[in-house]
């Protein structure tokens, strides 16, 4: 219901078209008459306001139209919400302003070089290639071979290129000379002479061989001097010729069927490194023989020798046997001393 519809109210004192008001006492109390037009109370709440707030009149006094005109924002409203909006943009300028610089700072200290990890390379890497690492492999220097002597191998001296006896990777060469007073000797392809005297009896011109044998746990060269009756044992290692000891601390000699205890010497191949022996080709009707064979035990430098296990390598073979052959020479390998084709230097003649 409305305001200006018609209510009911108290017969006689009241147009009935006219709108109900409310009623006020006079200023002079509650007293009969009429009741003149109620006067509104200031900072009175409006009855009829929803929130039941106080009502205020504009300003400009009774009767005169709000500032600006009909229907104009008052001024107090417009600056409050102006105020509002500021405070609001301006927050919102300094949250943005606060993140980025926050961002800036985040991203300063990744590049503080207090922050950098000490492992992190800022360099860039030089453009040339890395040099390559040191190898661990262990190599062994060339040997230089013997110090060189003042002599050389003796003039009218007969001569052979034999094995490298001083390991320099080079030939060396064997002699023999003639007389009373005949020598073997090595002169090296490093410049180094070295001989001994040959010793014996026989009358029958010398003829030798040099090759490396088995010597202690390696290996050393020696040579084999072929007088005819008997053969001599030298040791050529250590840049010298010295003549092998046997185990009374006599010279070690080889038989060559003079005393009956032997017939020749020849080495033994063994798992690739020749063995010293000494042979004995023995028969009892002069067409048939039994071959014997007494490995020889030489210390490292071959200057020792002791004779070691004795095995037979033949029975019943004819004196055509190559076995039969080679146990009636001087050999090592496939080095024959003397005969038509030496493999060493034969004592000259003359």
């Amino acid at each position: 219901m409305t305001d200006d519809q018609e209510r009911r109210g108290p017969a006689g004192s009241q147009d009935p078209t006219e709108p109900i008001r409310p009623g006020f006492p006079a200023p002079g109390g509650l007293t009969g008459g009429s009741v003149p037009p109620a006067e509104p109370i200031p900072n009175a709440p409006d009855p009829f306001s929803p929130t039941g707030a106080p009502t205020t009149p504009p300003p400009g006094g009774p009767g005169e139209p709000p500032p600006g005109g009909p229907g104009e924002t008052p001024s107090g409203n417009r600056a409050w919400w102006w105020a509002l909006g500021g405070l609001v943009l301006l927050a919102i300028v300094a949250v943005t302003v606060w993140l980025a610089t926050r961002g800036d700072a985040g991203g300063d200290d990744g590049a503080s070089p207090g922050a950098t990890p000490s492992g992190t390379v800022t360099s860039e890497a030089p453009s040339e290639e890395p040099s390559p690492e040191p190898t661990t492999e262990v190599t062994t220097p060339p040997a230089t071979g013997c110090t060189p002597t003042e002599g050389g191998t003796p003039a009218g001296a007969s001569t052979r290129e034999i094995i490298d006896v001083d390991f320099d990777g080079r030939p060396d060469t064997a002699w023999l000379t003639t007389g009373a007073d005949r020598r073997f000797g090595i002169t090296t392809a490093s410049g180094a002479t070295f001989s001994a005297p040959v010793t014996t009896a026989s009358p029958v011109p010398a003829s030798a061989v040099v090759n490396l044998v088995a010597a202690g746990d390696g290996e050393a060269p020696i040579a084999l001097v072929d007088v005819g009756r008997e053969v001599l044992l030298y040791s050529v290692a250590n840049c010298a010729v010295n003549v092998t000891q046997n185990a009374q601390d006599e010279p070690y000699t080889f038989d060559k069927g003079f005393s009956g205890f032997g017939t020749g010497v020849g080495c033994t191949a063994v798992d690739g490194v020749l063995h010293l022996a000494g042979l004995n080709a023995m028969s009892n009707d002069g067409s048939t023989y039994t071959v014997a064979r007494t490995f020889v035990d030489l210390d490292e430098s071959a200057r020792r020798a002791t004779n070691g296990q004795t095995e037979t390598v033949a029975e019943g073979v004819p004196a055509s046997d190559p076995v039969v052959v080679t146990a009636q020479e001087t050999s090592c390998g496939d080095l024959v001393a003397g005969g038509a084709d030496p493999g060493g230097p034969v004592e000259p003649q003359g």
